[in-house]
Formats: C-alpha cells, sequence, structure tokens
C-alpha cells in the first residue's frame, strides 16, 4: 500500500549538475511536504553520480537513489514507478522545475480524473523553440502546446503500474494514447511546470538539427 501521496521519478543521464540541483530545489519549495523523490541515474559519469548520491546521503527520508547502466528515460521511469512508494506518480527532467504549487495544483485535479498532462511556463531563446518535431512526421513541427510532455504528467500509480512507458520518441504520447483507451484522461491549463526548451543537447533539437542538415 502507498505510503505518501506523490513520488516523484527523476531519470538523469550526464545531464549538468547545475541543472539538477535548480531542478531538486523546486522540488524542495514545493508547498506540500508528502512526496519523496526517486533519482534514477541512467548510467551518468561516476563524478555526477557522487554529486547525486549526496542528495540520498543528505535526505535519507526524502530521497532514494538508483543507478543502472543506460536505457534511456522511459526504461528508467519504468523501473522508478517499480520502486515507488506514492498513491500519485509524476515526473521532473533533470533539466527543467517545478512552480511551488505544482505538485499540489496536479493533486486537485484528482479527484476529476486519473491522469493528467499539462501546459507549460516553457523557456524559450527565440520564437523556433516553441516548435518541435511531429511524432507522426519529423519533417513538420507543431507548437508545444499541442504536445503531450512527458514531465507533466501526474497520476494514480495504477496508471504507471500497467502501461509502461515504450523506448521511441514521443514515449510520452503514445503512454498518453494508450492511457485513454482505459482510463480517465485530461490535458489542463496549470503552467506550474517550467519547461526549458533552450536546452541545445535535447532530443528535440537534435531532430530539429536534422531536418536542415544536408541529406
Amino acid at each position: 500500500m502507498p505510503s505518501l501521496t506523490v513520488s516523484v521519478l527523476m531519470a538523469v543521464y550526464n545531464t549538468p549538475f547545475k541543472l539538477v540541483e535548480r531542478a531538486v530545489a523546486s522540488l524542495f519549495r514545493q508547498d506540500m511536504e508528502d512526496w519523496e523523490l526517486i533519482i534514477l541515474d541512467d548510467g551518468s559519469d561516476p563524478e555526477l553520480g557522487s554529486r547525486l548520491q549526496e542528495y540520498r546521503d543528505r535526505y535519507p527520508a526524502r530521497v532514494r537513489y538508483l543507478w543502472h547502466p543506460n536505457q534511456g528515460q522511459a526504461q528508467s521511469i519504468n523501473r522508478g514507478v517499480q520502486h515507488s512508494r506514492g498513491a500519485y506518480i509524476t515526473v521532473l527532467d533533470a533539466d527543467d522545475e517545478y512552480k511551488p504549487q505544482h505538485l499540489s495544483a496536479c493533486l486537485r485535479q484528482m479527484p476529476y480524473t486519473d491522469l493528467i498532462c499539462s501546459l507549460t511556463d516553457t523557456v524559450v531563446d527565440c520564437e523556433a523553440d516553441y516548435y518541435v518535431p511531429d511524432r507522426h512526421d519529423f519533417a513538420r513541427n507543431i507548437h508545444v502546446d499541442d504536445c503531450t510532455l512527458f514531465a507533466t504528467f501526474f497520476g494514480k500509480r495504477a496508471m504507471f503500474e500497467q502501461i509502461p512507458f515504450e523506448s521511441k520518441y514521443a514515449a510520452d504520447a503514445d503512454f498518453y494514447a494508450r492511457a485513454a483507451e482505459r482510463y480517465r484522461v485530461e490535458k489542463v491549463n496549470l503552467r506550474t511546470y517550467i519547461y526549458y526548451r533552450n536546452v541545445a543537447n535535447s532530443v528535440c533539437a537534435s531532430l530539429k538539427l536534422a531536418q536542415v542538415m544536408p541529406r
């Protein structure tokens, strides 16, 4: 049985530590305290791994650290679900952050649905950053508000236990579509998740670069 309210899963693969610090600090600033953080070290460099373990050592009642060889975000999050204790599960990307009311705002949606995803407060360097490759046609871009974003998922643990993420581009949209076949799902306009789209080495950025490179 769940022993706390929210499990926050964060997969890390060689993310600059200053960004991880920002993400974790935003979790500790939440206006609710009944949560745990599970850091899924997806085979990062040993130096980063050591720094991530310091969170577990400093906050043993709040933070757990799990290491495994590189498998990608989807499989890392699936592993985190298996080790989580919360009645609800959500995700925090290691290079993003939460506004202080994020978890409580998501939790208030749960009497009406089983899973939500939400719009984001998106940080960009230029207008083009608002657009990402369409999962059905990589040559076409769509606005981020029209996407289903992995890290904005917040839902009842049964959702994540019964519908694992698959390792593919747009694993989030695929998960959401499969969940909608069996559960109540809703996209909400919270914008309490701060999504940094100005990260040069993200998957979306790499695909957009491939669109303009000569064949």
